[in-house]
């Protein structure tokens, strides 16, 4: 670590040391000291607490590699979620990402630290929506999608994330399915499945903004790329890619493949956090950044679990409807 002049206890960049070496290919030096004194203090009160901290994939280094106890995407959450032992989980991520921890813990204390941290999906959908779509549709199967709020979810029958959504319409059995909220994603597993997907018209503020175009420039700019988009894009940003999967599978891929030179078409802070472990493979950032997801700051984390705010809750009766729907998607893998 850099011997700079620093306002930090260099007992605390000492104890804070191993977080540095996990970020250190992505954190300069020079900036550490000002995350230092937060994970220091984090770590503490996790201590203290009996706390876990569960971050998505698009959470900031000095939050993925500095204070996470779990990482990954949305699904890779939603299990770790149950084998937790902590009596506090502090979610890193997104609002519907806290209130399905707490359906899957309801014993347990699960805080965000910033409640404006919504989601575009979950924003498009309401419980009345899906209502509607069972009186339009009878007895054609719903599959929400895990970006949706509690309430939509206790009206479906079953959840799926953009790592099992595939499956999970296989699943089914039926030659028919309404699938929401994301259009996107909806239109990118009927191609995957040929089953007949009714799709609800949301889309995500940060993948629909790709554009194949963005991709044939990409490709002529840095020759020998391999490009890996999300299936939140629309599918002609997917039909161009190299692979397409959840940020799991991106992961996957990346530590598989061991390829040069990747881009990785989704939010700004995958390709930052995959690149702090991945030194030998060049990662091109032609992203787009979730405001959502940055309003989680270590700051926030540290005043959560100071102040014990704020807790996610969900009414009984919603939850006992939307934790079967979660259970079915986990159940199924």
């Amino acid at each position: 670590m850099s011997a700079l002049a620093s306002p930090i206890d260099p007992a605390v960049l000492e104890r804070t040391r191993p977080a540095y070496e996990r970020m250190r290919r992505v954190v300069p030096a020079v900036e550490f000291p000002f995350f230092a004194d937060d994970i220091d203090a984090i770590e503490d009160l996790k201590r203290r607490r009996n706390a876990i901290i569960l971050a998505h994939n698009y959470q900031t280094p000095e939050i993925f590699h500095g204070v996470a106890d779990i990482t990954g995407d949305s699904l890779a959450l939603a299990r770790e979620a149950v084998r937790v032992e902590a009596d506090v989980i502090v979610l890193a991520g997104v609002h519907f990402m806290a209130e399905t921890a707490k359906l899957l813990n309801p014993s347990r204390t699960v805080l965000i630290p910033d409640t404006r941290a919504g989601c575009s999906l979950a924003a498009s959908i309401t419980a009345a929506d899906v209502r509607l779509l069972r009186q339009t549709y009878p007895g054609v199967p719903i599959v929400a999608y895990v970006n949706t709020s509690a309430e939509v979810k206790a009206e479906c029958d079953i959840c799926c994330t953009s790592g099992n959504a595939r499956k999970v319409v296989e699943s089914l059995g039926a030659p028919r399915v309404i699938m929401l909220p994301d259009r996107y994603l909806a239109r990118n597993v009927a191609a995957e499945t040929g089953v007949e997907i009714i799709a609800w018209e949301g889309a995500c503020e940060v993948h629909e903004r790709f554009t194949a175009a963005d991709i044939a420039s990409l490709r002529e700019s840095h020759p020998g790329v391999v490009v890996l988009a999300h299936p939140e894009c629309p599918p002609e940003v997917v039909a161009v890619a190299d692979f397409a999967g959840s940020t799991a599978a991106m992961s996957s891929f990346v530590e598989k493949q061991r390829t040069g030179r990747v881009a990785l078409i989704t939010e700004c802070s995958m390709s930052d956090n995959l690149a702090a472990s991945h030194p030998g493979i060049e990662f091109v950032r032609p992203c787009n950044l979730c405001p959502h997801m940055k309003r989680i700051t270590l700051a926030n984390i540290r005043h959560a679990l100071e102040t014990m705010t704020t807790e996610v809750t969900v009414p009984d009766a919603v939850a006992a409807r939307a934790r079967r729907a979660v259970e079915r998607m986990i159940a199924i893998g």
